[in-house]
Formats: structure tokens, sequence, C-alpha cells
């Protein structure tokens, strides 16, 4: 298994399914609450890649190694450092982009399990993600404004479309922090479990969509982002070349059998 400085990265089973294909990533810089720095975002990008070119892994599942912390957003300490240099600082803002939307823009799905503290840039990671599920005693929030700072690393973009303009203005113009429950209530989180059962239950998920044809997967993916990154025409044309593309796979032939003869499909991805 590779070794990063930050995260730490295995290949996981689960209950639904014996192969290792989820790969799991868990956020490791513990001495400081799992903050986001350089070294931090390298990693977790190399590490997504890593899973991305791995044609074992179905799916990833972000997760922490902090018992309390999912992640507290950006290392103020770094931030503090680029105070009175606007010009200096874009490049860090625009690699924090880059990293989060490297999540978006993976093929495989990627889960996020949320635990503790979830805030600002790590709040921004989960939304990035393409499910969320959270713990019982999980706050998720952005404090950017009370520190005179936006959700700049894609959090403006992305919380509306989860959870809709009104409830995103609440959120991001307040700097508040939602519970768990107000989380699921608001469609920010597809489902709360207890501590214990978070990582089990995102496994869960990961080994489900897992199961599922390979470059169905990818397409759907990309195409329900499409929804409200462009045209709406041209939305319905890669789903026409998207659709087509799914029927020149050996899964759908195999995923049309399973129907039939009543058992599991087994997909390749090819």
């Amino acid at each position: 298994m590779p070794e990063y400085e930050t995260m730490l990265y295995s290949k996981e089973g689960s209950f639904l399914s014996p192969a290792k294909n989820v790969a799991v990533i868990k956020m490791n810089r513990l001495d400081s609450l799992n903050s986001i720095n350089d070294q931090f975002l390298n990693d977790l990008v190399a590490a997504l890649q890593e899973a991305e070119n791995d044609p074992e892994i179905r799916s990833v599942v972000i997760a922490s190694a902090h018992e309390k912390v999912y992640c507290t957003g950006a290392d103020l300490k770094t931030a503090q450092g680029f105070l009175g240099k606007p010009d200096e600082v874009k490049p860090l803002l625009e690699e924090g982009q880059k990293a989060v939307d490297t999540i978006a823009k993976l093929s495989k799905p990627v889960i996020a399990a949320i635990n503790g503290l979830c805030l600002g840039g790590g709040t921004e990671i989960a939304l990035a993600c393409d499910i969320r599920i959270c713990e019982t005693e999980a706050k998720i929030g952005t404090p950017e404004v009370s520190l005179g700072l936006i959700p700049a690393w894609g959090g403006c973009v992305r919380l509306p479309r989860v959870v809709g303009l009104g409830k995103a203005m609440e959120i991001i113009l307040t700097g508040g922090q939602v519970t768990a429950q107000e989380a699921l209530d608001m469609g920010l989180v597809s489902k709360v479990v207890s501590k214990d059962e978070l990582l089990s239950q995102a496994m869960w998920y990961g080994a489900k969509l897992g199961g599922n044809a390979p470059v169905a997967l990818k397409l759907a993916k990309q195409a329900t982002h499409m929804a409200f990154e462009e045209d709406y025409n041209d939305n319905f044309e890669f789903q026409t070349k998207a659709g087509m593309e799914c029927f020149s796979t050996k899964d759908l032939g195999e995923g049309i059998a399973s129907v039939f003869e009543k058992r599991r499909g087994k997909f390749t991805g090819e």
C-alpha cells in the first residue's frame, strides 16, 4: 500500500463482498485536527489518483483517522502567512479548488464518512463526494465568513446545489454549524448512523456501488453532474452518447442476463 504523510490508504472489502475493491482514504493530520495545508492537498490528490488508476478499485471512502474530527478546514497558520498578499494566495486557492474537484471528477463513486467536526474545507471535501453519511454527533459547517473568508474551494457552488439556495445562504452567511439531524433533514447527508456503524455503513455503500457496472457508474456520475454544469440540450446529447457506449460493453449483456437468470450480475468493467 502507498504511504502518505497526512493520509492513510487501504483497500478493503465488506460483508457484501470479500473482494478488496473499496479504497479507504483516512485524513491523518491528527495533531492539527486534520487542518488542510499543502502537504494535505498533495497527499489527498495522490491517494485519489492511486484509487483512480487501480483497476481493482470500484469505489472510494473518504473518512478520518481522528476520533472526534473529520476535517477542520484550511490551516490558519498557513493562511496567516498570506495576509496582505492577495496575489500570492491565488495559487493556494486554485490548488485547493483543483484538489477538491479531483473528488467530483473521479470516475469512481466517492462516499464521505463524516465524524465529529466537519468545517470549512472539510465541508467542501464532503460536498464534492457523491454520497455523504455522518454519525449522530457530527457537526457540519462553513465558518469562513466569521473569519473574514468565503468557502472558496467550491463550497459556494456545491452547497446550494445540494441543499438549495435558501439553506445554503443561511449556512454560509451565518458561518454556523448544523447537527447531524439537521443535515439529514435538508439533504446534506443521506443517512445518520451511530459512530460505531459509520465506517461499516460507508463500506456497505462502497460495496453496493462497486457491485454495479463500472462504465455505467462512471457515465451516470458524469451525466448527473452535467445537470448543473452544461446546457440542457448538451446534457441529453451526452446521455445519448453515454447510452450508446453502455450498449458496447459486455457488462450490459451480463446485467440483462442476470435479470433473466435471477442472479446478481458479475461486472468486469468491459
